[in-house]
């Protein structure tokens, strides 16, 4: 009862967001609350990246270019931002060829996921 109130108040809101996969009725919720409750902080992609946690932090030494997890953030859209992001890397086929492309670099799945591009191109 509570997911068809829920989807009816993204239908109105927010159509585009639920055609997008990965995304359902709880991560569309959690990711409108989040810009919902921070509206002053969601200027631009960036901040919001920052805002739910996702904006990798640079972590390199010397000839390494790695990204570290970052621990700011709104955690339960962190969570969201996650979960799209391991359904697209199991069933969308241009984050499989993205993810392919970047294990062939020596990346873990961890440093894919931590990559700038994986949920935006992926």
């Amino acid at each position: 009862m509570i997911d068809a109130e829920l989807d009816a108040i993204l239908a109105v809101h927010a159509p585009m967001l639920r055609d997008l996969q990965g995304v359902g009725t709880d991560v569309a919720s959690w990711l409108l609350v989040t810009a919902g409750d921070n509206p002053e902080r969601v200027t631009s992609e960036a901040k919001f990246a920052a805002l739910v946690g996702v904006s990798p932090i640079p972590a390199s030494s010397g000839k390494t270019s790695r990204h570290r997890l970052s621990r700011a953030g709104d955690r339960q859209a962190n969570k969201s931002i996650r979960h799209v992001v391991l359904v697209r890397m199991r069933w969308d086929s241009r984050t499989r060829a993205y993810v392919a492309r970047r294990r062939q670099e020596g990346k873990s799945t961890k440093e894919i996921m931590r990559c700038p591009n994986t949920a935006r191109y992926g």
